[in-house]
């Protein structure tokens, strides 16, 4: 491949990580991937010795593990995808999330000032907050915002962690801000997406709770990752990009289709008025990302749930 890139992927298990994986891997780079868990990846006693190894285990929050990657990678590109997610795991686990999310980055940030490597960092719809009007990229440099859990928070932060190294010393980085992002491969647990969480719950008949009133927009996993894929050829530093659908839906209409899909009572659903502290409506633009990085929204909502309801039964043997 003519412009073949080393390319290292920290936290390449998590579902948006691992199908960022698969798409540079199937376009001819050379991609080393790291996460919290040993693997069953071939991998040796150590970085380098055996041949054909991709992967490592590694903890961002921990200087020395994050920079014997890099020494041993020597990326041209760092996709920053490690981080401690959600609001309410932010409040439960706030102490990881401040540790892995805002040091963790630095870390990186420190090692990308001595080795010039690209960033792309994952960011969060999150850090836009309540704001209630379209969420272009640079409204948070014109409005006060303020953040609503520790999650956001941490986030904000990590733009402005960026921007300050490359005041100080021109790194040059993108970050993109990924809306509500679903789909094959994002296991349950109690602090995931509202589309995996309602998912997970119906098909093992589990009740859960609808928020009215709330709209968001639904992108399907393998979209997202063949835009931010696509930074590679086309990365213009300082730049940051929403990554959403540009189909709005409801809560209540999200837990229809997966109703339709599951097959599971409606009476496992109940529902109450809006939630505290969560934004109600995210209404987005993505007009950049369509422009610099092709961004295309190829599977439906419809489509999309059945495709995660269909993985989540092979994955969980549900009949």
């Amino acid at each position: 491949m003519k412009n073949k890139k080393r390319i290292l992927i920290t936290g390449v298990n998590g579902v948006v990580g691992s199908k960022l994986e698969e798409v540079l891997i199937s376009r001819g780079h050379s991609v080393f991937g790291v996460d919290l868990q040993h693997s069953n990846r071939t991998y040796g006693h150590g970085l380098g010795k055996i041949s054909n190894d991709n992967y490592f285990r590694c903890d961002i929050g921990e200087y020395r593990q994050i920079k014997d990657v890099i020494d041993h990678v020597k990326p041209d590109f760092v996709y920053n995808c490690a981080a401690e997610f959600g609001r309410w795991n932010g409040e439960y686990f706030y102490e990881q999330v401040w540790r892995t999310n805002v040091v963790g980055l630095k870390h990186i940030i420190r090692l990308q000032e001595q080795n010039k490597f690209k960033l792309i960092h994952f960011s969060s719809s999150e850090v836009y907050g309540d704001y209630q009007d379209v969420m272009y990229e640079d409204v948070i440099n014109k409005v006060a915002i303020d953040q609503m859990n520790d999650y956001a928070m941490s986030k904000r932060v990590n733009e402005m962690q960026i921007k300050n190294s490359k005041i100080m010393h021109d790194t040059d980085s993108v970050f993109v801000r990924l809306f509500n992002t679903y789909g094959d491969g994002e296991w349950y647990h109690p602090f995931r997406s509202v589309n995996c969480t309602f998912c997970y719950n119906l098909l093992h008949n589990k009740p859960i709770t609808v928020y009215k009133g709330h709209s968001r927009t639904s992108t399907y996993v393998y979209d997202t990752a063949v835009t931010i894929a696509n930074i590679v050829d086309n990365f213009i530093p300082g730049e940051s990009y929403n990554i959403a659908s540009d189909i709005y839906h409801t809560i209540e209409e999200l837990a229809s289709l997966i109703l339709k899909h599951s097959g599971a009572d409606e009476r496992l659903i109940t529902y109450k008025d809006s939630e505290i502290l969560t934004t109600k409506h995210k209404i987005v633009n993505v007009d950049k990302s369509i422009r610099d990085l092709n961004h295309k929204n190829t599977v439906s909502l419809d489509e999309g749930v059945k495709r995660t309801i269909n993985w989540m039964k092979e994955y969980y043997k549900v009949n």
